[in-house]
C-alpha cells in the first residue's frame, strides 16, 4: 500500500475507535477527522467543506422538519385515537410502527416512510412511557429492510439494475428484488419483534429547552360550545383522547360546581377546569372542539401561545386574570397555570397568581414580548407551546403527499422534493418561523456534513483498488457461495465509508468478475451487492435512515451495533440460499 492508503485508512480506524470511545461528542469527533484528514492532505482544502452541500445532509434536515410538521398537525393524536385507541402494549406498538414503515419503504424512499412514521413512534412513547429509542432505532433498520423489496425502494437497487443492463444488456425490473427483499424483511421484522429490548433506552443527546424543564402540568378552562359532538356523551370519552394524561378538577354547570366523575354526562354549555400537561391539554382540546376561555383576539397578524414565568416584583403578583383585566387591558388570554407543588381548582380567573407561577398567554405574536416585560414575566422563548394555537391537519399531509409523490414519478429528485416540503412547511406557516431550526438536529448534520468528505479519502487514495484486490485473492479459492458471501459482507462493511449507490459502482464490478472468473451467472452476486450496500445496521452514519433518528433517539455510536449485528448475521445467513434458490448461480 502507498503512504496515503495507510494514511486514510489509520484515520478512519481512529475516527471509529472515538466514536466507540464516546468520551466526545460525535460531532466534534468528525470535525476533527475532517481537519486531521485536510492536514495530512488527504482532504484537499477546497474539498473539506463540501459535504455541508451534500444530498444526504439536505434530506436528513428537511425530513427532521417534515417529521415535525406532520407531528404538530395533530393528525398524528388523532389517527391513533381512531384506529388504535387501546394500542397499549409496548410490542403491538412496535409491531405496527416497524411493520408499516417497512411496506412503505418498499414503494416510497425509505427516509420518507421512517419520517411519516415517527410522530406516531413519539405517541406511542407518550402512550405507554416508553422512551422514544425504543421504538427509533428498529423503525430504521425496518425502513432498510422494506427497501430491498423493490427497484424503487433504496438507491443500490436502482444502482445495480442499472450496472446489471450495462453488464449483461438486461437490467433488473421493479419486482426482480421481491422475492429475496421479502424473505428478508419478513424475517427482520420478527427479529425486530423479538429483539428490540437489545436497543439501550436513552433520551436524546441534545435536548430542547422543553425536553430539559419537563412536562409541567397545567390547569386550564375550556367549554363545551353549542352542538358539540361531546353532549350526551360521558366524561371518560372526552378524557379518553389524551390517553389518560388529563384530569378534569371540576365541572361548572350554571351556577353549580360538580365534581366530576367518569360517567357522567357532559352537557352544551358545561365549563370543565383540566389539569395536565400542555401538549396533552392541547391534544384534548384541538381534536375535541373545547373552547378555551378567554376574548376573542383581533386578527391582524400571527395569533400565538407563549409560556412566562412571574417574576419578582411581577405586576400579576397577588393579583388574579380578573383584578388586572388582561384581555381588557392588553389584549391578551390567560389560557393555562401551573405551580408547583400544588393542584389548582379555582377558574382561571380567580387564580391568586404568585412568583414562580407558570403561565401560558395567548396574543399577537409582536404584541406579547411588551406585554411581558410590562408585567414582569419572564417568557420561556425557546419551549413550544400548542395549547391555543390553530393549526391545519391537512395541509401538513398535502405538502409530505406531494413531495413522496414527486419522487415516486420522477419529477424532482429526492433532496429537493424534501427540500420543498421543508420550506413549504413553513410558508404555510405549519411550523412558525421561529421554531424552525429547533426542528433540524445541528449536531447530527455537522457530523454528516464533516464525514462525506473523510469518507471519500478511500476512494480518492485509491484504498477500494486495494481491498478489491484483497478480496479477489480471499474469494478466488472458495466455493460459490463462501464467494457470495465474502461479497454480500464486503458490501456491509465497506458502505458506512462510502454511501451506498458508492458501495454498489465499487462493488459491482467486482462482483461480476467473481462471477464470470467462477463460471457462475453474475445476477446472485449482484444481488449480494444491492443487499450489502442497503443493510448498513452497524453505524449510524452508513444510511441517513439511521443518521435520521440517531438524535431524537439519544443513541450512542456503540449503540447500533447491539441489536445490528446479529440482524447483520442473520441477514447474512438468510440471504445466501435465498440467493441461490431464487437465483440459481447456473
Amino acid at each position: 500500500m502507498t503512504t496515503p492508503q495507510i494514511m486514510a485508512f489509520a484515520v478512519i480506524i481512529l475516527m471509529m475507535l472515538a466514536f466507540m470511545w464516546e468520551r466526545v461528542r460525535y460531532d466534534v469527533v468528525a470535525g476533527v477527522t475532517l481537519l486531521v484528514a485536510v492536514v495530512l492532505g488527504l482532504v484537499p482544502p477546497d474539498k473539506a467543506f463540501s459535504g455541508f452541500s451534500d444530498d444526504i445532509v439536505i434530506i436528513v434536515g428537511s425530513a427532521l422538519v417534515v417529521s415535525a410538521g406532520v407531528a404538530r398537525s395533530g393528525l398524528v393524536d388523532a389517527a391513533i385515537k381512531r384506529f388504535f385507541p387501546n394500542l397499549t402494549s409496548i410490542r403491538a406498538q412496535m409491531l405496527l410502527l416497524v411493520l408499516t414503515v417497512t411496506v412503505l419503504s418498499a414503494f416510497i424512499k425509505n427516509i420518507g416512510a421512517l419520517a411519516i412514521m415517527m410522530p406516531v413512534a413519539f405517541q406511542f412513547s407518550r402512550k405507554s412511557g416508553t422512551p422514544p429509542s425504543t421504538f427509533l432505532m428498529p423503525m430504521a433498520f425496518g425502513a432498510l429492510l422494506g427497501g430491498l423489496m423493490t427497484q424503487i425502494g433504496t438507491s443500490p437497487n436502482i444502482v445495480v439494475s442499472k450496472l446489471r443492463g450495462e453488464l449483461t444488456g438486461t437490467p433488473f425490473t421493479m419486482f426482480d428484488f421481491t422475492p429475496v427483499g421479502a424473505i428478508l424483511a419478513a424475517t427482520g421484522v420478527v427479529f425486530l419483534m423479538l429483539f428490540y429490548w437489545l436497543v439501550p433506552k436513552r433520551q436524546n443527546q441534545n435536548p430542547t429547552v422543553q425536553e430539559a424543564l419537563g412536562n409541567s402540568t397545567f390547569s386550564t378552562e375550556a367549554s363545551l360550545p353549542e352542538a358539540s359532538p361531546l353532549a350526551g356523551k360521558p366524561l371518560r370519552d372526552l378524557l379518553k383522547t389524551a390517553s389518560g394524561e388529563v384530569i378534569a378538577t371540576a365541572i361548572l354547570r350554571g351556577n353549580s360546581r360538580i365534581s366530576p366523575f367518569p360517567d357522567m354526562i357532559l352537557k352544551e354549555q358545561d365549563t370543565l377546569l383540566l389539569e395536565g400537561p400542555s401538549d396533552a391539554l392541547d391534544r384534548l382540546v384541538s381534536q375535541t372542539g373545547l373552547k378555551l376561555s378567554g376574548g376573542e383576539i383581533e386578527a391582524g397578524g400571527e395569533i400565538t401561545a407563549i409560556e412566562a414565568v412571574i417574576g419578582p416584583g411581577s405586576a400579576l403578583q397577588g393579583l388574579t386574570a380578573r383584578d388586572i383585566s388582561l384581555f381588557n387591558t392588553y389584549g391578551i388570554n390567560l389560557l393555562a397555570v401551573s405551580r408547583k407543588g400544588r393542584r389548582l381548582k379555582e377558574r382561571l380567573a380567580e387564580v391568586i397568581l404568585r412568583t414562580g407561577d407558570v403561565l401560558v398567554l395567548q396574543g399577537h405574536r409582536k404584541a406579547l414580548p411588551s406585554v411581558l416585560k410590562e408585567l414582569g414575566c419572564l417568557p420561556l422563548a425557546e419551549r413550544e407551546i400548542l395549547l391555543g394555537t390553530t393549526r391545519s391537519a391537512l395541509i401538513p399531509v398535502l405538502i409530505l403527499i406531494a413531495a413522496m409523490g414527486s419522487t415516486a414519478v420522477g419529477l424532482a429528485p429526492v433532496p429537493i422534493a424534501f427540500f420543498a416540503a421543508a420550506l413549504a412547511m413553513v410558508v404555510f406557516k405549519v411550523i412558525p418561523l421561529k421554531d424552525l431550526y429547533q426542528s433540524v438536529d445541528g449536531p447530527i448534520l455537522v457530523m454528516l456534513a464533516a464525514l462525506i468528505p473523510v469518507s471519500d479519502t478511500l476512494r480518492s487514495t485509491g484504498g477500494t483498488e486495494v481491498i478489491a484486490g484483497w478480496l479477489g485473492r480471499v474469494a478466488h479459492d472458495l466455493p460459490p457461495y463462501g464467494a457470495l458471501a465474502v461479497i454480500l459482507i464486503t458490501a456491509m462493511a465497506v458502505t458506512p465509508f462510502l454511501n451506498n449507490a458508492a458501495t454498489v459502482l465499487v462493488m459491482a464490478p467486482i462482483a461480476a468478475s467473481f462471477a464470470h472468473n467462477l463460471g457462475y451467472r453474475p445476477d446472485a452476486f449482484l444481488m449480494a451487492v444491492a443487499i450489502g450496500a442497503g443493510c448498513d445496521f452497524l453505524t449510524p452514519i452508513g444510511h441517513q435512515c439511521n443518521t435520521l433518528v440517531m438524535g431524537p433517539g439519544g443513541y450512542k455510536f456503540s449503540d447500533y451495533p447491539r441489536l445490528g449485528l446479529p440482524l447483520s448475521l442473520m441477514i447474512i445467513c438468510v440471504t445466501i440460499p435465498a440467493l441461490i434458490l431464487v437465483w440459481p448461480l447456473k
